[in-house]
């Protein structure tokens, strides 16, 4: 049995990646390996609270870095990489939020012209309690706080995409990217189709925590310590993200206008259960329709993300997802605790 390694890996400043693809890997590792990453939040750690604005101390395209990429060996165009993420631990105690003039749900953007006042500039910094496991509101404009639930998650995660494309770190689509999504939690296995010799998997702008559609475009976010394993599906192919939790299948969309990236996600939903269970396309349509879950994404990147989910106690006797992949990794990841 070939002997597993754990990998621990915390980049310096200028290692970053602000791309998936055209980057050169920081580290190769192999099916069953551990992965120990550190990354930094989506402003690189220079917004620090109300008096750092993001237009004064960041710098274009400078956003959203990623740790990585890192070289799987034996990932070859046409094989599924599967991403187990064993743990997410805030790096801070604290994290940050913000809202920008022509970005995020509720204004006018380069897309969405109008002639309302763009929204103001401003910075909330939130308190990060692991103890007590509480994210703390603070308003800024009167006394009133709040605790939220830390429930962290890892915003972008993807592999480079086909064509010898690169893409910026803040779109999501088939290779993964921005996909800013809550279901990116501790004990979610996602699977990408791997593109290119090695996948090149990179991750980071994490966050302490989310609410579904990140609406103002900006979570809590925040510096973690993410672990991971990795196992390579070999000469099966993925089309577009998927993900898996003990409960539930996921699968994820990446479009605009909002309807298309809902289109996707079912569409791929279906196909999925059908393989899995072999239901009849209209009748796994049909239960989607009835008992499947839709949770937003983000609504602000330059594809919005949506995923469609569905309770694998509702299919009837289903295969393991590639032999249990998840089940498996799950297994791993729970000796290492």
């Amino acid at each position: 049995m070939t002997a597993v390694d754990t990998i621990i890996y915390r980049p310096v400043r200028d290692e970053f990646a602000y791309t998936f693809g055209g980057r050169m890997p920081v580290a190769h590792v192999r099916s069953g390996d551990i992965l120990q990453v550190h990354t930094e939040d989506c402003f690189g750690g220079l917004v620090r609270g109300p008096a750092d604005l993001p237009s004064q101390v960041c710098r274009m395209p400078y956003l959203n870095p990623a740790s990585g990429p890192f070289f799987v060996e034996d990932a070859e165009p046409g094989d599924t990489l599967a991403v187990h993420v064993v743990s997410i631990v805030p790096a801070r105690n604290w994290g940050v939020s913000s809202t920008f003039p022509h970005f995020g749900a509720l204004t006018s953007t380069s897309h969405t012209a109008s002639l309302q006042p763009p929204l103001e500039e401003r910075v909330w910094r939130y308190d990060i309690d692991q103890q007590a496991v509480v994210v703390r509101f603070h308003a800024t404009k009167s006394g009133h706080s709040v605790d939220l639930p830390l429930e962290p998650m890892i915003g972008t995660i993807g592999v480079a995409p086909a064509g010898m494309e690169v893409r910026s770190t803040i779109v999501p689509d088939r290779h993964g990217g921005n996909l800013d999504t809550p279901e990116l939690r501790a004990g979610t296995t996602v699977y990408f189709g791997v593109n290119m010799h090695g996948a090149m998997l990179a991750l980071g702008d994490g966050h302490a925590r989310q609410g579904e559609g990140e609406a103002c475009g900006v979570g809590v976010e925040v510096a973690t310590v993410t672990t991971l394993t990795v196992e390579v599906i070999k000469g099966v192919s993925t089309a577009w993200p998927r993900l898996e939790t003990d409960r539930e299948i996921m699968s994820i969309g990446c479009a605009r206008p909002l309807e298309d990236a809902y289109r996707v996600a079912h569409r791929d939903l279906v196909a999925w259960t059908s393989q899995l269970t072999g239901l009849d396309d209209l009748d796994a349509y049909q239960l989607m329709s009835q008992a499947g879950r839709a949770p937003i994404g983000n609504v602000c990147d330059p594809n919005y993300t949506v995923l469609a989910a569905v309770d694998k106690g509702l299919l009837p006797q289903p295969q393991p997802v590639h032999d249990g992949v998840h089940a498996r990794l799950r297994q791993r990841a729970a000796g290492l605790r």
